[in-house]
Order: C-alpha cells, then sequence, then structure tokens
C-alpha cells in the first residue's frame, strides 16, 4: 500500500504545520514574517535589486487600508496586515494558476486563514464589509505595484485594476528592501498592533 504524501512542512520556528489541517498552536509570527519577506510578488517580474515581496506588499495594504477607513479598530488592521499570510507556507500564485488548480487551492487558503486569525485573537472569518475593504486596499496596492515596478503603463493597469483616487496613494511609494528588513518591518508591525489589541 503506498504511503500517503507528506501534507506538513517544519517551520523554522520548530513548529509542524499541517496544511490539511492547521491549527492556530503551530502558527508564529516569525514563521510568516521570514516566509512573506521571502515571496516574490508578480513572480518576481518587477524592477530592482530585490524581489518586491508579499511582506512589503502586505505593509503596503495596511496602510492603505487606514487611509481608506481613518479610525478602523485595530483589530481590522491586523486582519488587513494578514491578509495573505497563508502565502508564507502556499507561496503567492498568481490568478491564472489559482484559476487552474480550481476550487483545492481556495479551500487550503481559507483553512489557514481561519487558523491563522484565530491565533491572532481575530475571528476565523472576517466580516463581508471588512473583507471588502481589504480587498479594496488590495487592488490599489496592486495599481501601485504594477505602474510602479512591474512595467504596466497606466493605462493598462488602469484596465485591469482601476484607477485609484489620487487621495489614497498621494505620498506612497513602492519600497524595495532586503528581505531581512522586511521581516523586521513586518514583525515589528504585527507586534505593535497585537499589543494594542490587547
Amino acid at each position: 500500500m503506498a504511503k500517503p504524501p507528506r501534507a506538513w512542512q517544519r517551520m523554522l520556528s520548530g513548529r509542524r504545520l499541517d496544511l490539511l489541517d492547521p491549527t492556530p498552536m503551530d502558527i508564529e509570527i516569525e514563521d510568516i514574517a521570514h516566509g512573506l519577506a521571502f515571496v516574490a510578488r508578480w513572480n518576481g517580474q518587477t524592477l530592482g535589486d530585490y524581489a518586491y515581496s508579499v511582506a512589503e506588499h502586505s505593509l503596503l495594504v495596511e496602510q492603505l487600508f487606514n487611509r481608506m477607513n481613518p479610525g478602523i479598530g485595530v483589530k481590522w488592521q491586523v486582519a488587513a496586515l494578514l491578509h495573505d499570510a497563508p502565502e508564507y507556507v502556499i507561496g503567492d500564485m498568481i490568478s491564472p494558476v489559482k484559476a487552474a488548480i480550481g476550487p483545492a487551492y481556495g479551500e487550503l487558503d481559507q483553512r489557514l486563514t481561519a487558523a491563522i486569525h484565530i491565533r491572532f485573537g481575530l475571528p476565523a472569518h472576517i466580516p463581508a464589509a471588512i473583507k471588502k475593504q481589504i480587498k479594496r486596499a488590495d487592488t490599489i496596492s496592486a495599481w501601485m505595484e504594477a505602474t510602479q515596478i512591474a512595467g504596466f503603463s497606466e493605462s493598462e493597469a488602469n484596465k485591469l485594476f482601476g484607477k485609484p483616487d489620487p487621495f489614497f496613494t498621494k505620498g506612497m511609494d513602492i519600497r524595495l528592501r532586503p528581505p531581512v528588513e522586511v521581516r523586521t518591518a513586518y514583525t515589528a508591525r504585527l507586534d505593535d498592533l497585537l499589543r494594542q489589541m490587547a
């Protein structure tokens, strides 16, 4: 009888994360920050000497979310920062790949997201209104990334993502930093938000 394929990943913290049945106890901030700092968005097809990481993207999305929703509760800021957290272990797949894989990818992402949310004091499932606002910030971030570092013309990005209100992007630029700096910034931001939630 064939041995079933391994469905768990050993994390640098020493935790063993079962992708089929993730538990909040197996999730650590440091593992998320480290993984996301090394996962490239746009499949690495960006300008600069460093890949534009999911950790950097997440920091930008959280900033945009806060700018778009002044006075929003801290726990929803945490949700915005963690919106792509499952990618620390499953990577950042571009939309065509997700479509090719089908619903199995979404189910895996949902299981990991629920465990991560519970680990950091959020509800397993974020309210639809909050998810919508995080998605809006995510889309604006994608537009900024597309036009600043991914080689898209502004008109091309407008067609794909919609032209954002300049108020939300004013004074914000894409940052490309070494993974160690991004990892540190991501960890520090999440730590700060979690202290405010306590």
